[in-house]
């Protein structure tokens, strides 16, 4: 069962489901996590994957449309600002302590992909949450920087487009990836993930209407200077469980998940590698994301225990 639900942060309406146990009872008190969500994807998509499945453990799981997209309301639309993106995940974490049969003292957090950055950045300072759990989680400025050609040129081309906006520019909205298969042929793109990318978003049954696949181009000023990782050392204090694919490639999702795993000073710390796995199978193919949840399931049956 699932129930719309919808937040505030500041003063923009934030826009989520909450996926509730088979058994759920409204005098019950239940265990919450929040989850936060790849770049440019909506709460129909991967969050609801395994919003669904934590949900059918047991969890009260909550995914929402981050601000500026989907729904959820904001101007300029198709912003993706860390900083924002970090203060939703905050304001999740509030909602689920106003509702009655959420137990505030058993609360985590799962973040995949980018949302694990974000995630793990909102943890550092949020002690409402007990257990992170990270998916193919990755620091997205460290990856903007070190995937795109020339970052140093982009940041000179954010500052261009801001001068134009300020003289009456329509705003630019760039693809966060090909439209379709055919636009990454017509390219030139290879790269096996980035098309398992365009089949995910474009192709398959989880492209969604809410998802532009549009990122407003001035947002890379401020992913380029975001660190997710940085202050783990001195600031993440939780539990954590962290998962990658086994399957390396250009996302980087294993590296960082080690990186994360090999910062963290959490005294209860586990890393899990799905074998064979790439970064896009972990959103949604079955025989990935199973072992994945299974061992959430555990971590935070474990971490979030009466």
């Amino acid at each position: 069962m699932i129930k719309r639900v919808s937040f505030r942060n500041r003063d923009i309406e934030v826009v989520g489901n909450i996926h509730l146990p088979p058994d759920f009872d409204e005098g019950g008190r239940y265990p919450a996590i929040v989850l936060s969500t790849p770049g440019s994807s909506v709460k129909e998509q991967i969050g609801a994957v395994y919003a669904e499945r934590l949900s059918a453990c047991g969890f009260i799981a909550l995914t929402f449309d981050p601000s500026y997209q989907g729904e959820s309301g904001g101007q300029p639309r198709d912003l993706e600002d860390p900083a924002v993106r970090v203060e939703d995940i905050h304001c999740a974490v509030d909602h689920l302590t106003t509702l009655p049969y959420i137990d505030e003292a058993r609360i985590g957090l799962l973040g995949i992909c980018a949302g694990g950055g974000y995630a793990v950045k909102a943890a550092q300072t949020e002690r409402r949450f007990k257990a992170v759990g990270t998916v193919v989680a990755n620091d997205i400025g460290e990856a903007m920087r070190r995937l795109l050609p020339d970052f140093r040129q982009t940041l000179r081309d954010v500052a261009a487009e801001r001068t134009a906006q300020a003289r009456g520019a329509a705003p630019r909205r760039d693809p966060w990836i090909p439209d379709s298969l055919a636009d990454a042929k017509a390219a030139g793109i290879t790269d096996p993930e980035l098309l398992e990318a365009v089949t995910f978003y474009r192709k398959s049954e989880y492209r969604h209407p809410n998802s532009t696949n549009r990122l407003l181009f001035v947002s890379y000023g401020d992913l380029l200077g975001f660190d997710a990782f940085s202050l783990v050392p001195e600031l993440f204090t939780q539990p954590l469980q962290v998962i990658v694919g086994g399957r390396r490639g250009p996302t980087g999702q294993y590296e960082a998940g080690r990186r994360l795993f090999e910062l963290s000073p959490s005294n209860a710390k586990h890393f899990f590698e799905v074998e064979g796995a790439g970064h896009y199978d972990m959103y949604y193919k079955p025989e990935y994301v199973g072992p994945a949840v299974a061992r959430l399931s555990e971590f935070f049956s474990q971490h979030l225990a009466p």
